[in-house]
């Protein structure tokens, strides 16, 4: 697979965070170990899977007021069966209001300041395995660089992380909106968070990777902002009778 943007490097002074800020600090070993460990745990399983394509998703930050844990999904792919995994995904830049689709290895998948070593492994059936990694090859088809953190999931405005590999999941060849209707047609439900009127206020004005203008007024005003989670992803995909294995993969005890 070819790469698709620039590849965070291990040892980089930045890792590219998910919708937080940069800051120029080397990761600690403590950090790199983890990651590497957990890193490890999950190509075991993928190697006992036979599979050649998977989802992968993090808990990079504490979403539990929302009564959500995993942050972050990207796709898990390889190019030949002894060949390394590689995580594809898109991720904000530093916290601006623009995004990018990133290539890097397991480890690095986690060398995010991670509130929890732990993930979540999903493998699609074999029928999805085949359509996704030949909907890989064009990875951009349904990119958009505008990066909203709380992007509504029927907008094409702007988007974000999980809502990019939601509508590469439903890709029909289309364009993102054929793939957003085909998801409405389809009873994907987004999961609705909660925020009140000064919260959204105080994120649009302070936060450039934060938009509310693409949600509906009706709800917008009443504090109910949709959004792609990995949960609403984890269930419309149950759903659909796409999954094959599912497991929660966690740090390695020590020894």
């Amino acid at each position: 697979m070819k790469a698709v943007g620039a590849l965070v490097v291990l040892l980089a002074l930045t890792p590219a965070l998910a919708g937080q800020n940069c800051e120029a600090r080397a990761p600690s070993f403590a950090m790199v170990s983890k990651s590497f460990q957990l890193g490890l745990a999950i190509r075991h399983k993928l190697d006992a899977s036979d599979a050649k394509l998977a989802l992968l998703a993090r808990v990079g930050r504490d979403m539990s007021r929302y009564q959500l844990r995993y942050s972050h999904m990207g796709f898990v792919v390889r190019d030949h069966p002894r060949g390394p995994w590689t995580v594809v995904h898109l991720l904000n830049h530093c916290a601006s209001d623009r995004s990018e689709l990133f290539e890097e290895g397991l480890a690095n998948f986690f060398l995010d300041d991670m509130f929890a070593y732990e993930a979540l492994l999903l493998i699609p059936t074999p029928a999805q395995q085949e359509r996704l990694v030949k909907v890989l090859a064009q990875p951009r088809r349904l990119f958009e660089a505008r990066y909203n953190l709380v992007a509504y999931p029927f907008s094409t405005r702007y988007q974000n992380s999980n809502q990019w590999l939601l509508e590469t999941l439903a890709d029909s060849q289309g364009d993102r909106h054929a793939a957003q209707q085909w998801l409405q047609e389809q009873g994907y439900r987004p999961s609705t968070l909660r925020i009140p009127t000064l919260t959204r206020l105080g994120g649009r004005m302070f936060s450039a990777n934060i938009a509310f203008d693409d949600h509906p007024f009706d709800r917008r005003m009443a504090g109910r902002i949709d959004v792609v989670t990995v949960e609403s992803l984890v269930e419309f995909l149950q759903r659909q009778n796409w999954l094959s294995a599912q497991e929660v993969v966690t740090l390695p005890p020590s020894p």
